[in-house]
């Protein structure tokens, strides 16, 4: 009928393409007879183009190729595995199971290490080890997670949000492991996956009223986020990245991926001769009251973080039990990850050396090994 109002239709995308709910425009109307309505997206619920994930993912693998690269494994180690592979081989599997570089290449290449961060003013590295993985195994994990749960965010949501969530997450995650592990380096993307993780559980709770099947989504998310977290307790993972990055993410999606409601956009989207006598706020009061409250707490808990790393605060001296968040000992495994050191002897061609942590003692029949050679070497004794 001839000035009539535009409704706003509602269209539900498929399983496939999530189970969200999202309006779209009319691009023209259809008049007797006339060809069909064709409806385009809005602005506010827009699928967005993915460049910045696959961006991050490319990013991921060349600084791990440049940390190979700079380990040189055949040049610092005594033997190393793949050596076909040149100065890309990896480091022997007593030394680092997970195919990848030393630690000390990993610290050179900008780990966290807590007591650079506070002692050296070295606080970059709460940034830079986001981009540095332990091993071949570990960079496949992330990035494979990081596509798979990264690209459908930033389709939703565009790169800027998502771009500003997964560095702000990955810094959460890196302050709050800082302040539990001091005596070992922190690598990896997981603060910032597990970031997205606990934004894709809160832009369910802020946006609950587009999405169909709400019960199914929100017990499959929260499944997958237990078992992650739950693989945290084995050793050797840190588990505090992950917990800190989640509990990150998971107030910035209330910040940054909150939806208006679809009364206020077909309001918006209405022809300007439609005066509405009850005009719809373009948020719904909880969604606002979970906005603050987000807001507020992340201002107050990364001040006080970083007010505490610099002030050298060590969480578990004031949390007896918290170390079993990231490590839980069994007979099977333990926890210990304290530094290797050995005392080194060094008579004629033999090498003797001696792990302070564990008084094993073994001979080499080697000389002339440069300092990281040895330190590879204690690092094999002592594990």
């Amino acid at each position: 009928m001839a000035g009539s109002v535009p409704e706003i239709q509602i269209q539900v995308n498929s399983k496939k393409g999530g189970n969200s709910i999202h309006p779209v425009e009319p691009a023209r109307t259809s008049a007797g007879g006339g060809p069909p309505v064709v409806y385009r997206e809005i602005k506010h619920f827009k699928k967005w183009f993915p460049w910045l994930i696959p961006s991050f993912v490319i990013a991921n693998v060349v600084t791990f190729l440049v940390t190979m690269y700079v380990n040189n494994c055949p040049h610092n180690s005594v033997s190393c595995v793949a050596g076909f592979l040149g100065r890309f081989s990896f480091q022997p599997f007593s030394e680092n199971p997970l195919l990848g570089p030393s630690s000390n290449t990993l610290e050179k290449m900008g780990a966290l290490d807590v007591n650079k961060v506070v002692h050296e003013h070295e606080g970059w590295r709460l940034i830079t080890c986001m981009w540095l993985h332990g091993g071949v195994f570990h960079l496949l994990a992330n990035m494979l997670s990081l596509i798979v749960i990264g690209i459908r965010l930033e389709r939703e949501f565009g790169f800027v949000r998502i771009g500003l969530l997964y560095i702000i997450a990955g810094l959460g995650g890196s302050l709050f492991s800082a302040l539990f592990i001091k005596s070992n380096i922190s690598v990896g993307a997981s603060g910032a996956l597990f970031g997205l993780l606990g934004s894709m559980l809160s832009e369910l709770i802020i946006n609950w009223t587009i999405y169909a099947n709400k019960l199914t989504v929100l017990v499959t998310l929260v499944v997958i986020i237990v078992i992650n977290l739950a693989v945290g307790i084995l050793p050797h993972v840190d588990n505090f990245a992950h917990i800190g990055g989640f509990m990150s993410g998971f107030l910035l999606g209330f910040v940054f991926l909150i939806r208006p409601q679809f009364g206020w956009v077909s309001q918006r989207y209405a022809s300007s001769a439609y005066s509405s006598t009850s005009a719809k706020p373009k948020f719904k009061l909880y969604q606002m009251v979970l906005w603050v409250i987000s807001l507020i707490l992340l201002i107050i808990g990364f001040t006080g973080g970083l007010v505490m790393l610099l002030r050298g605060v060590d969480l578990n001296d004031h949390c007896s039990w918290c170390h079993y968040m990231s490590c839980v000992p069994t007979s099977r495994w333990s926890c210990n990850t304290e530094p290797v050191s050995c005392m080194s002897e060094q008579t004629d061609n033999q090498l003797t050396l001696t792990c302070s942590n564990s008084n094993k003692t073994r001979s080499y029949s080697l000389s002339n090994l440069s300092t990281s050679q040895i330190q590879g070497l204690c690092s094999q004794l002592c594990r």
